[in-house]
C-alpha cells in the first residue's frame, strides 16, 4: 500500500518584495524552499512508513526547477518521488492544482492501493488550504484535517483514528482508509538527511509526468481550468504604533486612557 505525500516548492516569504509600479512579486534573486508545512507532512510520512511498512511517494508539481523540492524528498528517504510538470499546468488555482494531483494519485492507484494522502495544512505563499480537501472531495477519500498526531493506523479493518488541533482543545476522530490528512507543525519535527542521501539524491533521475501522463482535459487545468485568478498583490498600509500613558506606573489612568482614545476613534458603539 502506499502513502503518497504532496509537497510544494515556494518562494522564500521572508525575502519577498512587491514591485511598487507593477503590483507583482519580484521573483529575480528569490529563493526558492520547501513549504514549510509540507515538510512536516513528509516527516509523518516516512514515520508511518516505519511503523507501517507502507511505500512513500513523493508528489509535486511546478516547473522543472521544482526539481530541487522532489530531490530533498529523495534525501529523506521516499521511495519514490514524481514532479508534474507541463506549461498546460501553469496558472492554476487551487482548484485546478487540486484536479492534477488527484489524478496522479489515480495514476498511482492502477499500481498499487492508496492508503494515504498526506499534505501540509497550508502553503506559505496562498495560506488557502484548500488543495488538501479538493484532494480528498475529487478521490472520495476520508477528509482530516488539523492533524496533529497520528493515533492508530489498523490497515486489515481500514481504519484510522488522528488527533485534531483545533482553537483551545483537539479532537479525535476515527475514519474509515483511504484518507487525505492534513497536518500542522506541531505533529513532528522533520529530520534533516544525511550527507550520503543528500549525495544519493543528487544522482537520483527525476520523474516527471506531463499532463500527457495524466490524461486531463486542458481545460479543466492550468489557467483555463481556474476560475479564481489573482488580479493584484500589495503590501498592506501599516501606521506608526502609538504609546499611551504609564502602564506600569500608572495602570488604572493608562487603561483610562486607552478607553478614551479608542472612543475618540468611533470604536465603540457608545
Amino acid at each position: 500500500m502506499l502513502i503518497v505525500c504532496c509537497i510544494k516548492q515556494v518562494p522564500d516569504t521572508t525575502q519577498v518584495q512587491i514591485d511598487p509600479v507593477t503590483n507583482t512579486l519580484v521573483r529575480e534573486g528569490i529563493p526558492f524552499i520547501v513549504n514549510p508545512y509540507d515538510t512536516h507532512a513528509l516527516e509523518e510520512c516516512l514515520r508511518l512508513k516505519d511503523r507501517f511498512g507502507l511505500r512513500v511517494v513523493a508528489l509535486s508539481m511546478g516547473p522543472p526547477n521544482a526539481e530541487a523540492t522532489i530531490r530533498k524528498a529523495v534525501s529523506l528517504g521516499v521511495d519514490e518521488a514524481i514532479l508534474l510538470s507541463d506549461r498546460a499546468f501553469g496558472g492554476a488555482d487551487t482548484l485546478a492544482t487540486s484536479n492534477v494531483l488527484s489524478a496522479a494519485v489515480r495514476r498511482l492507484a492502477e499500481k498499487d492501493e492508496v492508503a494515504l494522502v498526506v499534505c501540509g495544512k497550508q502553503t506559505i505563499d496562498g495560506d488557502t488550504a484548500q488543495v488538501g480537501p479538493g484532494i480528498a472531495t475529487r478521490l472520495g477519500f476520508t477528509q482530516l484535517t488539523l492533524v496533529d498526531r497520528v493515533e492508530e493506523m489498523d490497515l486489515s479493518s481500514r481504519k484510522i483514528r488522528v488527533r485534531r488541533k483545533l482553537e483551545g482543545r483537539y479532537e479525535q476522530v476515527e475514519g474509515p482508509l483511504p484518507a487525505m490528512l492534513t497536518v500542522v507543525r506541531e505533529i513532528n519535527r522533520p529530520r534533516y538527511p544525511s550527507v550520503p542521501m543528500r549525495l544519493m539524491a543528487a544522482e537520483t533521475p527525476v520523474t516527471v509526468w506531463t499532463n500527457e501522463v495524466v490524461g486531463l482535459d486542458p481545460a479543466s487545468i492550468g489557467l483555463k481550468g481556474s476560475p479564481t485568478w489573482v488580479s493584484r498583490i500589495f503590501s498592506p498600509e501599516r501606521s506608526k504604533g502609538q504609546i499611551l500613558g504609564d502602564g506600569e506606573g500608572d495602570p488604572n489612568g493608562t487603561a483610562k486612557l486607552l478607553v478614551d482614545t479608542l472612543r475618540g476613534k468611533d470604536l465603540f458603539p457608545f
